[in-house]
């Protein structure tokens, strides 16, 4: 009777493997690339229990990510220290984090602009928890710093404002109240099993209250050192805002190619 042995298993990071192991080799080069669960192996019929681990531990700092109030008062302090002014302070319509999530059409609308000053700037920068306010508190500052680094020779920049319990959206009725041309909202994204703490950038020219994802361009997967880095992020924001500028709006019709056309030409944007 012929006897059938275990299948081979797949390695996991850290194992030894032989030399000239193909399977070990393959997973191995893969997972350098990439932060995506792939190649786990199995015991049994099941994962190894460290990669049940690490798939609950991922999971519970998504969950973290997403409950963890914004510590207003800290990051205030923080952008205030790369000397755009004071950093006003405005809340969506909803009352708790529970009803934000059950409710995102009150995060895109606000209780009150009262703080908000009126500039008639060139940008406003407005920062808000969204998804994941552990983003926002991580990156928040820094990324500000970088943009402001990158536009503040070519515009003038309002005083920023922090939203809490915020979506996309509020950010144009707070523009419309600072009296900007261009509104980039900065963002917690929604977290997943490879990454807690992802920040985005909503850029949109000529904001008011009923704009449409589709006016918008958004750079997003912002948080260095495995995603997309501050200055890179800013430099790509730098060329979307000469761009909608020139075009008279932003969205659909403006495309960032920097990052491919890197490759061929040294860089770019479209506009269609």
């Amino acid at each position: 009777m012929e006897q059938r042995g275990r299948e081979p298993q797949d390695h996991e990071p850290g194992d030894r493997v032989q030399p000239g192991d193909p399977t070990g080799d393959f997973w191995e080069q893969l997972r350098r690339s990439t932060q995506s669960r792939i190649g786990l192996g199995r015991t049994g019929d099941s994962l190894p229990t460290n990669r049940v681990l690490e798939l609950r531990s991922a999971h519970a700092a998504a969950r973290d990510a997403v409950h963890l109030p914004l510590e207003v008062d800290g990051l205030a302090e923080r952008i205030e220290a790369i000397g755009l002014g004071h950093a006003a302070r405005v809340t969506s319509r909803a009352s708790s984090r529970a009803e934000y999530l059950r409710r995102p059409d009150l995060g895109r609308l606000p209780a009150d602009l009262a703080d908000v000053p009126h500039s008639g700037a060139d940008l406003g920068f407005v920062l808000g928890d969204g998804l994941s306010p552990l983003a926002l508190s991580e990156h928040g500052a820094p990324l500000l710093a970088a943009l402001v680094a990158e536009l503040s020779e070519h515009y003038s920049i309002a005083p920023p404002v922090i939203a809490t319990q915020a979506r996309v959206a509020l950010g144009d009725h707070i523009a419309e109240a600072m009296g900007v041309q261009t509104v980039i909202v900065l963002i917690g994204e929604r977290p997943g099993l490879s990454v807690a703490d992802s920040l985005g950038i909503y850029l949109t020219h000529r904001p008011r209250p009923g704009r449409a994802d589709a006016d918008r361009n958004c750079i997003s997967n912002i948080h260095p050192p495995e995603g997309l880095g501050y200055t890179e992020a800013a430099r790509v924001v730098a060329g979307l805002v000469s761009g909608a500028r020139r075009l008279g709006r932003s969205g659909v019709d403006l495309k960032d190619t920097s990052r491919s056309d890197a490759l061929t030409s040294g860089g770019g944007l479209t506009i269609e």
